[in-house]
């Protein structure tokens, strides 16, 4: 209905312009756009994006139809004042149609695998450990957690919207991340139309066998929701995927009673490795805390549609940036977890981190293996130096830190893991992000690769690495390169 609305309203700016047209063309031109304007208000709902597209339709159409109605003739104008005026509203109208464009109500990839997808989420309370990140004393680590699985026929329900669907619960979330983007809060407004693939609330699909987990974990100021795609297509192909919401790591997370917790964890250059490494301290307790409730589940000690459905003798687990290395370090640290892959993430504990024989996989943006040699060789041009905004003494620490992580990655690769990039990803675009708009792309925190293409790689990659190594099928994929996948790039 957009579009069609779109289409009515350049059609009524250039009959405007010509004078021959029949009357009883505009007149029908503007019915259908008075038309498609309500019922594209009513059925797909009001986006900001298309203001100027929607004022000017209405104000054609109206006038349009007064002067039939009145039988009067148009208004004779200045050929200057014509122009100026036509001007104006054809770049009112092309502004509204980049808007619509650069910033859409997009749709989540479509889950490859043979199973529908359930989807539910737990708010969970770690009595054991102190919450850090807050002032008061009693705080006790809190996390919301959603899982997504294979699931029996949703077909009488609707897809689960991918942000809050509370209106005052949805304001907090978006002017949390409007706030990080700087950008005003009604520009995300439109975020209430997209959907999920999955299913809020039905039944596990039976099986005879328990499903493989996999736990997932996501970058440093993002959410869980930011891999909905990644855990949608996982689950439809057979697996049982965790997510976590790091609290006050992300940007907003959400809890039942109405609270959104935003970004309170401080990250600076200064004291980056430090730092780094007591988030992932505690972000790995988190992984460890939530395998412990799998096992409740799974056991029928904590009630819930998961007893019975979890193999937990086949664990796996991923993350993107520090999730990415926090999946490194709990599969190094936690016996219970089998595989793993990290995804663009910066490792953060690299010392006494090379005895390891579990199958891992890292998966890295385009650019980090000409970073790698820069590195190694120390030809880091001055002008790319400058760039950086780093002192002497920075560098230097960056540079040995940095060669212990290559160190780290050619032992995983040595003992039977495996390192690949993908051509034209930046780090954002391990995420759904990169679905989200081209914006990103120009400001560099997507890549040149196309968002869907992209995101078809890296989830057809992990899914294989988890087939082989969770389920014992496929590895074609992560063996060698594959004709259909040009981007990805074995070093």
């Amino acid at each position: 209905m957009e579009i069609s609305l779109i289409i009515l309203c350049i059609a009524l700016l250039f009959v405007w312009n010509v004078k021959k047209t029949s009357r009883n063309i505009t007149v029908t031109i503007s019915l259908f756009t008075i038309g498609i304007l309500i019922g594209q208000l009513i059925f797909e709902g009001y986006r900001w994006q298309l203001f100027f597209v929607y004022l000017i339709s209405l104000v054609m159409s109206i006038t349009v139809l007064y002067r039939y109605y009145k039988r009067s003739s148009p208004i004779e104008m200045k050929k200057p004042l014509k122009y100026s005026i036509y001007s104006i509203t054809s770049i009112l109208v092309i502004f509204s149609i980049c808007m619509a464009i650069y910033l859409p109500v997009f749709q989540l990839p479509k889950p490859s695998g043979p199973y529908q997808v359930g989807t539910q989420t737990f708010h969970m309370i770690d009595p054991n450990r102190d919450e850090i990140w807050t002032k008061a004393s009693h705080d006790k680590r809190e996390l919301m957690v959603q899982i997504w699985y294979p699931a029996q026929n949703s077909k009488d329900n609707k897809p689960k919207a991918l942000f809050p669907e509370d209106t005052t619960t949805f304001q907090k979330f978006t002017q949390a991340y409007a706030n990080g983007l700087g950008v005003p809060s009604f520009v995300l407004d439109y975020w209430k139309y997209i959907k999920s693939n999955s299913y809020e609330g039905v039944d596990v699909l039976s099986s005879k066998t328990p499903y493989p987990v996999v736990l997932l974990s996501h970058g440093f100021g993002t959410t869980r929701i930011l891999h909905t795609s990644q855990a949608e297509h996982l689950a439809s192909n057979g697996f049982i995927v965790i997510a976590i919401d790091h609290t006050y790591s992300t940007t907003a997370t959400v809890f039942p009673d109405g609270r959104v917790t935003g970004l309170q964890t401080e990250m600076n250059l200064d004291s980056f490795f430090e730092t780094n490494s007591k988030l992932g301290m505690v972000w790995t307790e988190d992984i460890g805390f939530i395998i412990n409730q799998l096992e409740k589940m799974q056991s029928g000690i904590v009630q819930s549609k998961f007893q019975g459905k979890l193999d937990l003798q086949n664990l796996g687990i991923m993350g993107h940036s520090v999730g990415g290395a926090t999946a490194f370090n709990a599969l190094y640290l936690n016996s219970k977890i089998k595989a793993g892959i990290n995804m663009d993430g910066t490792l953060y504990d690299r010392d006494d981190r090379n005895n390891i024989s579990k199958p891992f996989m890292f998966i890295q943006a385009e650019d980090f293996m000409v970073q790698r040699k820069k590195m190694e060789s120390g030809n880091i041009p001055t002008a790319e130096r400058k760039t950086m905004n780093i002192s002497d003494e920075q560098f230097n620490r960056l540079k040995q830190e940095k060669l212990k992580e290559y160190q780290i990655i050619d032992n995983v690769v040595k003992h039977g893991g495996l390192m690949i990039s993908v051509k034209g990803a930046a780090h954002f675009n391990f995420t759904d992000l990169q679905l989200f708009s081209d914006l990103f792309s120009l400001l560099g925190m997507t890549g040149d690769i196309d968002g869907e293409r992209s995101a078809m790689i890296v989830n057809q990659y992990v899914l294989d690495f988890f087939n082989k190594h969770l389920k014992g099928t496929g590895g074609d994929l992560i063996k060698e390169p594959n004709t259909k996948y040009p981007e990805v790039i074995f070093p």
